[in-house]
């Protein structure tokens, strides 16, 4: 998975998404994913490590099949809060601590 860490006032928001997403567009309706922009250009990482940095979120974007799946595993967002475009799925969280 690609990591993308961005600061923001209330803290680090966190873009993690599947490597194969990277510099493509996806749009499906009035929804549109962009995954061409500098948010999402990170470093890849091993899933430990995307765990470690997990701890310092404040916002978690996740998209692909991959991030997605991490993010249900590691009990970091719920399946009802999935959408997809195109097929891809993604989800966003506030981490409340």
């Amino acid at each position: 998975m690609i990591v993308a860490v961005h600061k923001s006032p209330n803290g680090k928001v966190i873009a993690i998404c599947d490597k194969g997403l990277i510099g493509k567009k996806f749009e499906e309706g009035k929804l549109r994913l962009d995954m061409t922009t500098n948010f999402y250009k990170g470093e890849e990482m091993p899933e430990q490590e995307v765990l470690e940095v997990l701890k310092t979120a404040y916002i978690v974007n996740l998209v692909g099949k991959k991030a997605v799946n991490f993010g249900l595993k590691n009990n970091i967002i719920n399946k009802e809060n999935i959408i997809k475009i195109k097929n891809i799925p993604m989800c966003q969280c506030v981490v409340v601590r």
